[in-house]
């Protein structure tokens, strides 16, 4: 296995390969992982992610999942990095982490099957799938400023080639506590099933990613808090929470909510009506 890491380096961006501690560029330069300034470690054309996945997930809400998987979009803007900060905006307070394997595509991808999708993959890497559910009952359907809002989509520290996915352990932490503990083996869609799913529509180009799923223990953070995601394998992605500058306009739009949508959905099976109320189809 390869991990890249891409890095602002004496000012410019800088692609890097790992060497044990530290990050070598191509012309030899060399600095320490810990203290480089990470960024994002591909540059997509498109983020899609897949709704539920993991069983545990599944189970946690008490609801079936349909036959085949559904997805959604993340804007580029919500693009974030490995130390990144992750923006709550002012005036919201359900701002939940989702641990997950990105997927990263290698070589352009329509209308392939399942068993040729390896071929057009680059490598993987670790994703936090944040979502901001004050705006979950009015972009449920699009789940756009839910989970697409500025910040929201941090990714790495580095990509990873000829990572085998099976079996592989994915950890969430808050402030040092474990709060999702999953495997990639409870995957109800693999990674190459996902990839030939969307490709069957919609061209996949390199660096394009996609967001296979969370296990069950997403929950919502606060400003101050530090979110670390580890995937055996694939390393640990660390962010930190905090309070945006400017609260969300009153002027215009939709406004942050509280309602059941929202609660059931940023509380998971902490939610106090969890299985009391008929499941939601």
């Amino acid at each position: 296995m390869t991990e890249y890491r891409r890095v602002l380096l004496d000012g410019a961006v800088v692609e890097t390969v790992r060497d044990g501690d530290e990050l070598v560029a191509g012309d030899g330069r060399r600095v320490k992982a810990d203290s480089a300034r990470h960024l994002p470690p591909v540059v997509p054309s498109k983020v899609i992610a897949v709704h539920l996945n993991h069983r545990s997930r599944v189970e946690e809400f008490r609801i079936a999942l349909s036959g085949t998987p559904t997805y959604f979009h993340k804007p580029t803007s919500a693009l974030n990095a490995h130390q990144g900060a992750v923006v709550r905006p002012e005036g919201c307070k359900w701002l939940n982490y989702e641990g997950e394997v990105a997927i990263v595509i290698g070589r352009t991808a329509r209308n392939i099957a399942p068993a040729d999708a390896a071929a057009h993959i680059a490598g993987y890497t670790v994703a936090n799938d944040f979502g901001l559910h004050d705006f979950r009952d009015t972009d449920a359907g699009s789940m756009l400023r839910v989970k697409g809002s500025d910040t929201l989509c941090p990714l790495g520290p580095g990509l990873v080639t000829d990572w085998d996915f099976t079996g592989k352990r994915l950890r969430t932490y808050v402030n040092g506590e474990t709060v999702q503990d999953g495997s990639t083996d409870e995957m109800t869609w693999d990674m190459h099933y996902l990839v030939a799913d969307i490709a069957r529509t919609i061209t996949l180009y390199p660096g394009d990613v996609l967001l296979s799923g969370t296990p069950a223990g997403s929950r919502p953070v606060q400003p101050g808090d530090v979110v670390e995601v580890e995937v055996e394998g694939l390393g640990r992605l660390s962010n930190h929470v905090v309070t945006g500058p400017t609260p969300v306009r009153t002027d215009v739009g939709a406004q942050p909510t509280e309602s059941e949508e929202v609660l059931s959905t940023a509380l998971g099976g902490d939610w106090e009506f969890r299985g009391v109320r008929p499941p939601r189809r």
